[in-house]
């Protein structure tokens, strides 16, 4: 605890967060998803192996196809106290990145040993709300009903909210049931964790609840960002088929169970850093000017609350004598479809 308190591990997390987005930001609009991800994870790996912590990937992409992602079980980091739970996605947004669309970010959570949900399977229904809405939501209830306590908890009426949601045809019903509680709908095409730290976040995003079925993992990174904003997030699994049912109480979760932030983070030192690949609303994309390139990012620390948001300039040059080619990215790859 002591060593903790005395280091903000966020602050040193963000270099792996930065060199992804660098390394990423590279192939932006090139519709070559493969070669983001390939960037992205060789160029966080890369900066991980520096952090002084005796890490353990737990939330990662596994093996994407034919890209060697950052593997639950992986060992990252010098090997030296302290020793934590390691969550990533080195790029949440691939398709975004991929077609030059904007919400790209990369993001790492750090959390004490055993205690971050360990899951790479499937998918979950969440709902995602600010610390004064925090004792107001309950997933088993009407959508209309959440609204109605979330607007009153907020001292705001239903038609002031934002729900945002991804895009996708299994949420028909859940666009219907809020447009007919008379609140507001954004829809979003890929990556639900940048609106969940949204949604979290008091300053004024434009963004109140976060509601509907996207990833496992995800949603144990929204934790681990709720832990440091403060906030509430319910939510339970939600298997695509029999297969995902199978293979999800095959591991032994309980189906049936209503997972907090707490079930899903449950460690009191946690740290959080986001970097912005492509523009977004959350955060400013990377920007390439000559031998330099300028990266966004934001930091959070639970034990404080502490918040920082953070612009940094990186001198190319620089990073390529200590790095190598690692944070390039594949710039002078000749890619043909």
């Amino acid at each position: 605890m002591t060593e903790l308190m005395d280091r903000n591990l966020a602050l040193e997390l963000s270099r792996a967060t930065e060199a992804a987005a660098l390394a990423a930001a590279r192939v932006m609009g090139r519709r070559d998803r493969d070669a983001a991800d390939q960037a992205a994870v060789d160029a966080m790996r890369y900066a991980l192996s520096s952090l002084e912590i005796d890490g353990t990937v737990v939330i990662g992409e596994g093996q994407k196809g034919p890209v060697p992602m950052l593997q639950v079980g992986e060992r990252v980091g010098t090997g030296s106290t302290p020793a934590l739970d390691v969550a990533v996605d080195p790029i949440d947004g691939v398709t975004l990145l991929a077609n030059g669309r904007p919400g790209a970010i990369s993001v790492a959570a750090l959390a004490d040993r055993n205690t971050l949900f360990s899951t790479q399977l499937g998918y979950m229904d969440k709902i995602v709300v600010g610390p004064r809405a925090a004792g107001a939501i309950d997933i088993t209830a009407p959508v209309k009903e959440n609204l109605r306590r979330i607007a009153q908890a907020e001292g705001r009426e239903v038609d002031d909210l934002t729900v945002v949601m991804l895009d996708r045809p299994r949420h028909e019903r859940l666009i219907k049931e809020v447009r007919e509680a008379g609140a507001r709908i954004k829809l979003i095409s890929e990556g639900d964790v940048a609106p969940g730290i949204m949604a979290a976040m008091e300053e004024d995003t434009g963004i109140d609840v976060l509601m509907g079925i996207g990833g496992a993992p995800e949603a144990v990174l929204i934790a681990c960002a709720l832990k440091c904003l403060g906030g509430q997030m319910q939510c339970r699994f939600w298997p695509r088929d029999e297969q995902d049912r199978q293979i999800l109480e095959a591991e032994g979760h309980d189906l049936d169970r209503i997972l907090t932030v707490d079930d899903l983070c449950k460690g009191s030192n946690v740290f959080v850093a986001v970097t912005g690949i492509t523009d977004g609303e959350l955060l400013r994309g990377v920007r390439y000017t000559g031998g330099y390139a300028r990266t966004t990012s934001l930091m959070m620390r639970s034990i404080s609350g502490g918040i920082r948001w953070m612009e940094a300039r990186h001198d190319l040059k620089r990073l390529k004598e200590i790095a190598g080619t690692r944070y390039e990215g594949v710039k002078h790859k000749q890619i043909h479809h």
